[in-house]
């Protein structure tokens, strides 16, 4: 048995009786606010020691204002892509306890392009409306960048797109840059020899917007983000009438990280061994909305179940998924062998644990149940490391829309330090880290009454092998000792909750 240690307050208020840190994915035009208190490890204008330049977030020694190595766009490319390490060596510090110094200028919130921008026209008979796909997936509801329907870190928006469009188009055929503020698109040039019908929205990341406020944490969120996006012009291909749409998340490139290829409407092809696609309705999608914390309320386990089930279908080999819930029985679920139930993989409270771990968002460990993606072992090559986050942030973004299908209330969780979960469970450590997560509930509750003493709240967490394979039903959860005993060592003593700036404006 690992005992895992999490400082908590009663009543979720921050253990430093500051303002409550919603660090992760807020999404949806959530922005820090300029205002609010951060502590930070060093002082303004300080060195560090990962050789990352002064003022800047990128931790490969590039400063955002020179120009990027291929010639794109300055801030432009993933952190880490120029340092001697590479990307793992910039997840490994992005998975420390390190808390990120003071905000840097995040640069342009849109790619600064030539030309004018152009309208995307009304598409014509048998054409797809590429009007619909984009407004649908990736344009602001406002003039201020802020609403926006696809998650992202700190409503900082660093996905980039062009379009790739071919015969059969509301575009004519070319390659254009697509301007989510002003929902328009310039026209970058002519589309590239045997382009096929249909349009190829290709994402890449401005890593200066998300490292602006995350610092050396912004690469897990640039991929997140960037899965994110793609499921949403998945969902919005659906809902416009596109024949088919396919998602391209194999982490083979960093420019472009994924790509999303969508075929103009035309006869239905349907596959008997396939489950039919879910078709969202067009309000549902410009709707969606993150929901503030907190979020209580345990779910149903059909509810559970079939979220689970569709970040599965959705997260491809390199993730597994589980979720994590409370009392009467705590402990993580999975869904067993057949898809027809629940089954339990591990007994004990692990949601005050999990709240440290995700840069000490108190609120999490009274969250309801919490989605968990694991996976994406320390060694991992590069193409494996975006993969699986790639796929992480487009499978919780399908489970984020099932969930509010099922009436619940959820909100991503992007940023996770120390997490690595195979290691608490007992397996070896370095394996089974925390990409992604959903948190989950039935209702939104009131703040915590002022005041409000903190506490020591000790987790135990047990694996073992499912009592019931066929419901939700498991061994009893272990225990820990009571909230005033001495505290245990453990993993998640030395990730202290993080105290910097993180609170968020929500937006309806």
């Amino acid at each position: 048995m690992e005992r895992l240690h999490a400082d908590r307050p009663a009543g979720g208020e921050h253990p430093t009786g500051g303002k409550r840190p919603h660090e992760g994915l807020p999404a949806d035009g959530e922005r820090p606010r300029a205002d609010a208190a951060r502590s930070t490890d060093r002082p303004p204008g300080a060195g560090h020691s990962d050789d990352r330049r002064p003022g800047t977030g990128i931790p490969d020694g590039r400063h955002p204002g020179t120009s990027h190595p291929d010639g794109r766009h300055p801030g432009t490319g993933l952190p880490g892509a120029g340092h001697p390490g590479g990307l793992a060596a910039a997840l490994a510090l992005a998975r420390s306890s390190r808390v990120p110094g003071t905000d840097t200028s995040a640069g342009t919130a849109v790619p600064v392009r030539s030309g004018p921008p152009l309208p995307v026209p009304a598409p014509g008979p048998a054409e797809l409306d590429l009007e619909a796909l984009l407004r649908l997936s990736l344009a602001a509801s406002d003039a201020s960048g802020r609403l926006r329907p696809a998650a992202s870190a700190g409503a900082l928006h660093p996905v980039d797109t062009e379009l790739v469009v071919g015969a059969g188009c509301s575009l004519p055929p070319g390659r254009y840059g697509y301007d989510p503020l002003r929902h328009r698109v310039h026209r970058l040039g002519p589309p590239p020899d045997g382009t096929p019908p249909g349009a190829t929205a290709e994402l890449s990341v401005t890593a200066r917007r998300t490292a602006s406020h995350y610092g050396h944490r912004a690469l897990p969120l640039l991929l997140l983000d960037t899965g994110h996006a793609a499921a949403a012009l998945l969902l919005a291909a659906r809902a416009s009438g596109a024949v088919e749409a396919e998602p391209v998340l194999d982490g083979a490139t960093e420019h472009p990280l994924a790509a999303v290829r969508v075929t103009p409407p035309g006869p239905v092809r349907s596959s008997p061994s396939r489950q039919p696609a879910y078709v969202p309705a067009p309000e549902e999608l410009v709707t969606r909305r993150s929901d503030p914390p907190p979020l209580p309320g345990t779910p149903p386990p059909d509810a559970l179940r079939a979220v689970l089930a569709a970040a599965a279908a959705a997260g491809g080999d390199d993730l597994r998924w589980c979720v994590a819930v409370g009392p009467p029985e705590p402990g993580l679920l999975e869904v067993a062998p057949g898809g027809a139930a629940l089954r339990r993989c591990a007994a004990g409270e692990a949601r005050p644990t999990l709240a440290a771990w995700a840069a000490g968002q108190a609120w999490i460990a009274d969250a309801g149940a919490v989605l968990l993606a694991r996976g994406c072992p320390e060694d991992a090559d590069a193409p494996h490391l975006r993969r699986a986050h790639l796929r992480a942030g487009f499978a919780v973004h399908l489970a984020h829309l099932t969930a509010r299908r099922h009436g619940l209330a959820a909100r991503p969780v992007g940023s996770w330090q120390r997490a690595d979960l195979g290691a608490a469970l007992g397996a070896a450590p370095g394996r089974d880290w925390i990409v992604h997560a959903l948190a989950l509930g039935t209702r939104r509750a009131g703040p915590a009454a002022p005041g409000a003493a903190p506490h020591r709240v000790t987790v135990a967490v047990t694996r073992h092998a499912p009592r019931s394979p066929s419901g939700t039903g498991g061994a009893p959860a272990a225990r820990g000792p009571a909230p005033d005993s001495p505290p245990r060592s453990g993993p998640a003593d030395k990730a202290p909750p993080d105290t910097r700036r993180t609170d968020e404006e929500n937006t309806p």
